[in-house]
């Protein structure tokens, strides 16, 4: 059973340009929050770098590393300092030739509690993924930690429903989401703010059709394309925290770095789903189709 309230933190960042800079930003960051009264706090995805699948390049396969690593290894001994939990983002190297997009838990104590490889990987121009990234072979399974089990996904996880409810299934007292994401710069005003809006409410809506509060970290500033071939990415910050209802509890601006951190009631949960009980409602006996990549019309 979890505890009766969290205060959780977000350590929104930009890319300072190399590894060791990025991380220092991060550990200061996370250093704050603590300080502030964080238990558990949240990286954005892929920190440790700019976000470097707006090209594809061979070379940049050098910029992953092993879990345990060198980050790892960072990071478990600032938990184990602060004695707070921390979810990062790394490129992993798994073994020659497969790399993946994983998030990894340490533990209040320094320990690796888990590791999430994203499993939902997207190929569209500024974000070539695909050609550095293997889906995650992995279930869509909780970490379970000392302040509770973690529904831990990626990014791109973030758009597919069927991801957040599995977790919740599969137990998860919290959502978090380490994500990179953006506006092309050519988008007008209007479009950037649509972008903006679905992001957001896609996810306030896995947190009320799951009763569970949910926490996305986004990075921000603005990254060169260094293949010339787009006009890069002004990712869009507006890292937020909201409660099982979908209510705002704290959230990021868009142009800023910035250290964010709310409190969550985790009682509240039990309380919402008690009234909106969704998983008891659901017709698991007419989901069948869901495993379908589409129901054509003409077959059916």
């Amino acid at each position: 059973m979890l505890q009766k309230s969290l205060s959780i933190g977000l350590v929104q960042q930009k890319d300072y340009g190399s590894r060791e800079q990025n991380l220092e930003n991060c550990i200061q960051g996370v250093r704050e929050a603590c300080g502030r009264g964080a238990r558990l706090i949240l990286l954005q995805e892929l920190h440790n770098s700019r976000y470097f699948c707006q090209h594809e390049d061979p070379e940049l396969f050098d910029l992953a590393e092993p879990v345990p690593g060198p980050t790892t290894e960072q990071l478990a001994v600032l938990a184990a300092e602060l004695e707070v939990v921390i979810v990062a983002s790394l490129f992993e190297r798994r073994a020659a030739g497969l790399y993946h997009n994983t998030a990894v838990v340490l533990e209040s104590d320094g320990t690796l509690a888990g590791i999430y490889r994203k499993k939902h990987i997207p190929d569209d121009p500024g974000f070539y993924e695909k050609f550095y990234f293997a889906p995650g072979d992995g279930p869509f399974s909780p970490i379970q930690t000392s302040i509770g089990r973690l529904g831990v996904l990626i990014c791109w996880d973030q758009w597919f429903p069927e991801a957040a409810r599995l977790m919740a299934l599969s137990g998860a007292e919290i959502l978090l989401y380490p994500t990179a994401i953006g506006w092309d710069p050519g988008d007008g005003a209007a479009e950037q703010q649509r972008q903006f809006d679905a992001w957001q409410t896609v996810q306030r809506g896995h947190a009320i059709a799951n009763g569970l509060p949910l926490v996305a970290c986004n990075r921000t500033g603005f990254e060169t394309d260094p293949s010339g071939v787009t006009s890069g990415i002004q990712f869009w910050g507006g890292s937020f925290i909201c409660g099982p209802q979908g209510e705002m509890l704290a959230q990021a601006k868009q142009n800023e770095t910035q250290v964010v951190l709310a409190k969550i009631d985790l009682q509240h949960s039990e309380k919402v789903r008690r009234i909106w009980p969704f998983l008891r409602d659901r017709r698991i006996d007419s989901y069948a189709p869901l495993l379908q990549l589409f129901n054509d019309p003409q077959n059916s």
